[in-house]
């Protein structure tokens, strides 16, 4: 089989296939590789036309987020105003054309040339930052970017890891076992009257007797020394069964599982550390450096909430108790009145007196994630509890227990199981337990390469059984 293909590139009109005996006939027009040639150089440059437009809101997005996001938000107003139409908000104010690209790049000198600007410059306390290095171009890209947002809605509930407030309160069941109580003793006292008539009219159909005022307590008296023996069993069992009862309880005393006392604020870590991401160590920032980990100060929550404000009526009466314990009226730009209200949180995880604990012995030198003792707090709607031993064991990458939570077994039992190191300790390359390690090369070698038999160095190998490593 062969091919003769005759091309003369720039004045292609004819090609011949010759394929054994037959021979095809094609011919290209100049007009139609013409059109051809047209979609192509449309298709390119309406590529390079979207191209450029999402370059454009690249830009935008970047550079609202590295100038503008400190103060100004995109639908609210915050340090400054809201950024959502910003330009035609000047434009039906009569500002002058150009006037609020120069009052980004410098604020002064728009105010002193366009009177629009100067009563802007009015609107908050805060002086507005300058940026002398924007261009026009770049100024633009940021308005355009801020006025292709969507608002969100207010429906917290839309909001993933967050469930929503209720306003209506579940009927109580109180009511319904009542009535059944009521209902079932009624049936009880009618049955026993239809029995007493039934052996009333059975005794008399036999000529025998029958006292009708035999008290429902005579009854008993008489059933019980008719079936002595089974009587005797039964209260046998019961007794031994309220005394297991009452040892088995003197167990549950000091076990907190579950407690979740009430808070000043409504505070939804889901929301916090679970939507945004919030590091713990961000709001508890002593964990690493003491004993305990800390509450956070009104400082730390108004480095966000100065801007957020809530997007519900439940959202905001919230976050005003924030604004109330730091003095801050959030009107206009907002201002700090010198005012403060003291927020009093209740705590959640009580040890005993005589109980030690180091939060940052445990979380910087042992490395312990805080999910190991408070579980997933990325998906605590409410406020934070003591969550029970089986919330903590469903949790990924948690090491497995079985006593209860805050109890001396569940310590006891996690210092067994939780290693200081996988392998020696030295391999841990920190230098906190280098001292460690040599004492025990150097003075008990063997008791070392028992410690080693499993492949790893536990806490309870290193003293954590010892009574005085957690209690005075």
């Amino acid at each position: 089989m062969k091919y003769h293909i005759c091309t003369k590139f720039a004045t292609v009109e004819k090609c011949f296939f010759d394929v054994g005996l037959t021979v095809f006939y094609m011919k290209i027009s100049s007009s139609q590789m013409f059109r051809d040639l047209s979609k192509w150089c449309f298709g390119a440059l309406t590529l390079l036309f979207l191209t450029g437009a999402f370059n454009a809101q690249a830009q935008g997005d970047a550079l609202f987020k590295a100038k503008c996001a400190t103060c100004h938000q995109v639908f609210k107003d915050g340090t400054g105003p809201k950024l959502y139409e910003v330009r035609q908000k000047w434009s039906d104010g009569g500002a002058a054309e150009g006037s609020i690209l120069q009052w980004v790049k410098n604020w002064n000198v728009a105010a002193a040339a366009d009177p629009y600007a100067q009563t802007v410059s009015t609107w908050s306390e805060t002086a507005m930052s300058i940026f002398p290095d924007l261009t026009d171009e770049q100024i633009t890209s940021i308005f355009d970017w801020v006025d292709s947002q969507v608002e969100q809605s207010n429906d917290v509930s839309a909001v993933p890891g967050v469930v929503a407030n209720v306003s209506d309160e579940e009927s109580s069941l109180g009511w319904t076992w009542i009535i059944l109580a009521i209902v079932f003793i009624v049936i009880i006292l009618a049955v026993g009257g239809v029995r007493r008539q039934l052996k009333s009219a059975a005794a008399e159909a036999d000529g025998e007797e029958y006292d009708e005022d035999m008290s429902y307590g005579d009854e008993l008296k008489q059933f019980a020394w008719a079936n002595r023996k089974l009587v005797a069993i039964g209260t046998v069992v019961v007794v031994l069964g309220v005394v297991v009862t009452l040892f088995l309880g003197l167990y549950s005393i000091g076990v907190v599982e579950e407690y979740q006392p009430s808070q000043p604020i409504e505070f939804p870590h889901s929301v916090h550390a679970g939507v945004n991401g919030i590091d713990c160590k961000y709001c508890h920032n002593s964990v690493t450096k003491s004993k305990s980990a800390g509450l956070p100060t009104v400082n730390v929550c108004m480095n966000c909430h100065k801007q957020i404000a809530g997007a519900t009526p439940e959202q905001a009466e919230q976050i005003q108790k924030i604004y109330d314990a730091a003095g801050f009226d959030p009107a206009g730009g907002g201002r700090y009145t010198g005012e403060t209200k003291e927020i009093i949180w209740n705590r959640v995880h009580v040890l005993p007196d005589h109980v030690y604990f180091n939060h940052s012995q445990h979380v910087e030198v042992g490395g312990v994630d805080c999910k190991q003792c408070h579980g997933d707090m990325t998906t605590m709607t409410e406020t934070a509890k003591v969550r029970s031993i089986e919330e903590l064991n469903a949790v990924e990458g948690n090491i497995k227990l079985s006593k209860k939570t805050l109890t001396m077994g569940w310590c006891i039992e996690c210092h067994k199981e939780k290693e200081i190191s996988n392998g020696a300790l030295d391999s841990k390359k920190d230098g906190y337990y280098d001292e460690i390690h040599k004492r025990l090369m150097d003075g008990d070698k063997e008791l070392y390469g028992k410690y080693l038999e499993d492949g790893k160095v536990s806490v309870m190998e290193l003293g954590g059984w010892e009574c005085a490593k957690c209690h005075y």
